[in-house]
Parts: C-alpha cells; sequence; structure tokens
C-alpha cells in the first residue's frame, strides 16, 4: 500500500556512483524479489538530475494508478492553514487541484522533471473519504441547504461550514500528486529563496528596492559555484509562466549534496490571474542578465513553433481524467509569458551584457 496526501482545492550521475551508500542508494541496489509498483518505480528512478528521466515508462503507468486505485484510508495531516488528507490508495499514491495538475503537464513539457507526477481524479466523498474516516473527520460531514455532501475537516484558518468542500451531490473533482521517498530513506533539505518576496507593504525585500542582489548572492555558497544558481533561475522562468509568487523556500535530496535539481513543489497558487503578469517573479533573470543555455533554447522553440506552449499545453491536459484543467485565457498567458521572458534576455544584451555572459551552457 502506499500513502498520498490530498490537499482539497492543493549521461546521469545516480546514486549507484557515491561513495558513500545512503539510505536512497541502499534502497536503490536491493535485488527485489516482489513486484515493484509504479510508486516505488518512481521512488528507485530518482537521480540527481531529476525526479525521473523523460522515457521512464512507469510514469504514465503511476499518472493512471493516481487515478484508478482504490482509496483505502483516510486522515486529517496536521498542521497547515489548509485542510490536507492523507490518502493510503491500494497500490499508490495529493488531492489539490488544477493548478497542481497543470504545473506537472508544464515541467514535463520544458523537460525539467522536478514535479512529482500528478493526475487529476473525481472522489465519491461518501465512499472514499466519510467511509473511512475517523471521528474527527466525520463529524465535519454534513449536508448543504443545496442537498450536497459537504466537509470542512479541521486546520488553523480556512476549515469551517464558510469553506467547506462540497461534492456534486457526493463527487468531488481533485488532484492527487504521488508522494516522494520518506525522510527516512531520501531526506530533504529547506534552503531560503534569496529573491523571497516581503509580502509587506512598508517593508521591503532587499531585491525589491535595489538591484545588485544577485552579485552578493553569487559569493555566498552553494550559489557561488556549480549549477544552482541556473537552477534557481530555471525555477523562477517556470514560476513566471505559472503565475506562483509563493515561492519562498525551496527543497533539495540531501544525498546529492548541492550539486543537484531543486524540487519545484507545492504549486497550487500557479495559474491564478490570467492577465496580469507579474514581472517581479523573474528578478533573478533580469538582475543576473543570465539563463541556462538549454533552457533558452526551448523558450526559443516555444516562440518560434510550429507549435506553441498552449497548444503543446492543450494537448497534453487532455489525456487527463478530469480534463478540461485550464482555461483557454490560462493557455494563451503561457504564449504571451513565454515572450515576454525572451524580451528581458534581449534587455540584458541591449544594456551591454555578453551572450557569454547570459547564455550559460553548464551541459544541463
Amino acid at each position: 500500500m502506499s500513502r498520498c496526501v490530498v490537499k482539497v482545492k492543493d549521461a546521469q550521475i545516480s546514486l549507484y556512483q557515491q561513495e558513500n551508500i545512503s539510505s536512497l542508494n541502499y534502497v536503490k541496489n536491493q535485488n527485489f524479489q516482489l513486484r515493484l509498483t509504479n510508486w516505488e518505480k518512481f521512488h528507485k528512478g530518482i537521480h540527481q538530475y531529476g525526479l525521473y528521466s523523460p522515457d521512464d515508462p512507469a510514469i504514465d503507468s503511476l499518472l493512471t494508478d493516481l487515478v484508478q486505485e482504490p482509496i483505502v484510508d483516510v486522515e486529517m495531516k496536521e498542521g497547515g492553514t489548509q485542510l490536507k488528507l492523507i490518502l493510503t490508495l491500494s497500490d499508490e499514491g495529493i488531492l489539490r487541484h488544477n493548478a497542481e495538475i497543470a504545473a506537472f503537464h508544464l515541467d514535463r513539457i520544458l523537460g525539467f522533471y522536478r514535479v512529482p507526477p500528478t493526475a487529476g481524479r473525481l472522489v465519491n466523498m461518501t465512499y472514499d473519504i466519510k467511509r473511512l474516516a475517523d471521528h474527527k473527520l466525520a463529524k465535519t460531514f454534513f449536508i448543504s441547504p443545496a442537498k450536497n455532501v459537504c466537509f470542512h475537516g479541521s486546520c488553523s484558518y480556512y476549515c469551517d461550514t464558510g469553506h467547506a468542500f462540497c461534492g456534486n451531490p457526493d463527487m468531488l473533482e481533485g488532484s492527487l500528486a504521488t508522494f516522494l521517498p520518506p525522510d527516512r530513506i531520501a531526506d530533504r533539505k529547506t534552503w531560503r529563496n534569496p529573491w523571497k518576496r516581503s509580502y509587506s507593504k512598508h517593508r521591503k525585500a532587499y531585491w525589491e528596492v535595489y538591484d545588485d542582489l544577485c552579485e552578493k548572492v553569487k559569493q555566498r555558497p552553494p550559489y557561488d559555484s556549480g549549477r544552482r544558481l541556473l537552477d534557481l533561475i530555471d525555477m523562477h522562468v517556470f514560476d513566471f509562466l505559472t503565475g506562483n509568487l509563493d515561492r519562498h523556500h525551496y527543497e533539495t535530496f540531501k544525498d546529492f549534496g548541492n550539486y543537484t535539481f531543486l524540487l519545484h513543489l507545492d504549486n497550487g497558487r500557479a495559474f491564478g490571474k490570467t492577465i496580469k503578469d507579474e514581472m517581479t517573479i523573474l528578478a533573478p533573470l533580469y538582475q543576473c542578465c543570465m539563463i541556462r543555455y538549454s533552457t533558452f533554447l526551448k523558450l526559443v522553440k516555444l516562440y518560434t513553433g510550429p507549435e506553441k506552449l498552449s497548444d503543446i499545453m492543450k494537448n497534453s491536459l487532455t489525456n487527463d481524467a478530469i480534463s478540461p484543467i485550464l482555461t483557454e485565457p490560462h493557455l494563451y498567458a503561457l504564449d504571451r509569458r513565454v515572450i515576454k521572458i525572451l524580451k528581458e534576455l534581449y534587455v540584458c544584451l541591449k544594456n551591454g551584457s555578453t551572450i557569454d555572459e547570459i547564455f550559460i551552457d553548464d551541459s544541463f
């Protein structure tokens, strides 16, 4: 059995090559006799440069499992401002909504492979949740005036009848994202984003006032060498495309040290406003005036075609069980934002930065 968190409407160097066998390496090297589930195959396939490889056949199978495997247990996750449920599926295993699904597909299209596999699912609130819930969760269920089954759970702020989740009449749409390996197998490190925004009208973050933060960041680990700064810029390019302003921290797998990818987790606040493009999300790109060359080439291809990013996303999302995932304005916003990223790089060139300074080919 596998567990998942449910958030209701939220040439590779592998570990085989490390000298010291870590807990995740240990799992990878076991000679299992039992049939591996797709969830286990996904965990074993995590490597230094991505959560999965583009040709990994287990990923599409895993997405199917997330939609079809029966739910056999439900419990509330402690902490947080919003309701989160932990589901146990009979085989594999988070329920958030369209933003998490779309973020996975965009990440896959861009070739980052840093968002856990995520799929949409219709859940029967009576059979799949209430039937399996403990008393604390079950007592929050009620029938609305419109005769729909609703519940609100328990959390810090938004768990009350005014913020309840209601079915139609008892079917609820959500998304399930695959759990990453537990800390005892693959511990993760949380890093503060240097370009974290202040969220205050009265006290701004340093980078919101001054434009020289990049030079300061480049002088301190882990940004003073290796791939980390380019990965951070990749993350902000990704967040700009999705409209996610909430990336105040990020995580990496400890076993891989500082020379590894950043996990693009918690994308539930993405794909909000379709008209406004929040340019400050791109601050690391335009303050550093640099981008990974391979990322730049992907953006140029999405601009020149023959297929635009909106078309590729639309086709990809049609395969999801609860499609449509994004509205047409959300899709068109992706194309507009690709152009704006490229315009920022043009401004860097116009202001005197050289091609070699802007486009960094680090072989990733």
